[in-house]
């Protein structure tokens, strides 16, 4: 019998992480919002409490959870705010490649340095012309004795000023193209690494995203995570863990816009009654709620399929990180519209929820792309 109650450890987690969203990030959004930010106090305080890297084995500084753990986790974390959330969730994006691929000593040396420093590290894939499109990327890396001469522009790239290093792909060998596409660990003061500044956003303005251009910069080959050509296929597995963990932060936040915009309605009086009485209103409410169990339905599955080896967890992790993505920004939406003029003030929350969803369906590939990698996976 299939059973959807959590465990009591499970539980635990969803109130751990909560409780954290209730005491660090909720409080703080609007004000690392209106900053444009990272929010380096409030990512120490996730260290000390134990919220990082959640979904990593406890011998590298995680919890040991699950990915549907993680899932749970995110959610919270999305509640509170997308943007700070993000800033915890991109540092397991970047560390993914190395449970994946890293040999031991590799491990050992840069999961050592993250939880030494209680520092974040990015992942840097995406191109100015290579964004969705993995085998469209041009960097290259082109090995010379002992070291890989790495040029390139990467673009979007998530905690990149502020990182230890970066999780960099590149080819090794242009004339094969993406069948040569490799994963180096590049620590981000390295000579020749030119980090601009941060790209000014709509939304999730505390999470910041970097263009970063590589000027001949020396890679040393010991820090090459698997061999040469594995690039694309640590970058796919990767996102096969990370996408549900979008598709979870996405549910946290409609769920606030929701019962942000459910409470205001029920304590809005018009024409002698809440507006939530109003068959109009109480039908949005009723398919933003529908909606939001849908998602986390999906999402769950997904995660779920993951854990337990199925081979329809790529597939799966897609259409949860499309549809739930795709919720958010309707139900976002709607809050606002709910909230009529209220709601598209700085003062209630919503309209904030509703500029960092519209981001949750770009990135990690855009929603169309997702729907790509379902089409192939349902029509092979």
């Amino acid at each position: 019998m299939i059973d959807f109650s959590l465990t009591n450890e499970q539980r635990d987690i969803v109130e751990r992480y909560k409780d954290f969203a209730n005491r660090h990030i909720r409080p703080n959004a609007l004000e690392w919002d209106k900053k444009a930010e990272f929010p380096w106090p409030i990512v120490k305080q996730a260290y000390e409490e134990g919220i990082m890297n959640g979904p990593l084995p406890v011998k590298f500084g995680g919890k040991g959870y699950s990915i549907f753990e993680g899932a749970l986790s995110s959610e919270e974390l999305g509640a509170g705010c997308i943007g700070i959330g993000i800033c915890i969730d991109a540092n397991t994006l970047a560390l993914t490649p190395l449970l994946l691929a890293a040999n031991e000593e590799q491990q050992k040396r840069f999961f050592g340095l993250i939880n030494e420093q209680k520092a974040v590290a990015a992942y840097a894939l995406t191109e100015p012309n290579a964004g969705s499109d993995v085998q469209g990327i041009r960097s290259t890396a082109i090995l010379k004795g002992d070291k890989y001469i790495l040029n390139g522009h990467k673009r979007f790239i998530t905690n990149g000023e502020v990182s230890s290093f970066l999780t960099v792909f590149a080819q090794t060998d242009p004339e094969k193209g993406s069948r040569s596409l490799t994963a180096l660990v590049v620590p981000t003061d390295s000579p020749g690494v030119e980090m601009r500044p941060r790209l000014q956003k709509m939304g999730q303005k505390a999470s910041v995203q970097n263009e970063i251009i590589f000027h001949d910069v020396e890679v040393p080959k010991e820090n090459r995570l698997g061999e040469e050509g594995q690039g694309f296929l640590i970058a796919m597995k990767t996102f096969d863990r990370t996408r549900t963990g979008v598709a979870a932060l996405s549910i946290g936040a409609a769920r606030e816009a929701y019962e942000l915009s459910r409470d205001w309605a029920k304590n809005r009086i018009q024409f002698g009654k809440p507006i939530a009485a109003n068959q109009a209103v109480g039908f949005m409410l009723s398919d933003m709620a529908t909606q939001i169990e849908a998602a986390r339905l999906l999402t769950w599955n997904a995660a779920w399929t993951y854990d337990t080896g199925g081979k329809t967890a790529g597939k799966l992790s897609a259409m949860s990180k499309m549809y739930a993505s795709d919720v958010a920004m309707e139900v976002a939406t709607n809050a606002v519209q709910v909230m009529g003029g209220d709601g598209y003030t700085t003062e209630f929350g919503v309209e904030k929820i509703m500029r960092d969803v519209k981001l949750c369906q770009i990135y990690e590939g855009t929603n169309q792309v997702q729907r790509v990698v379902i089409s192939k996976a349902i029509l092979k």
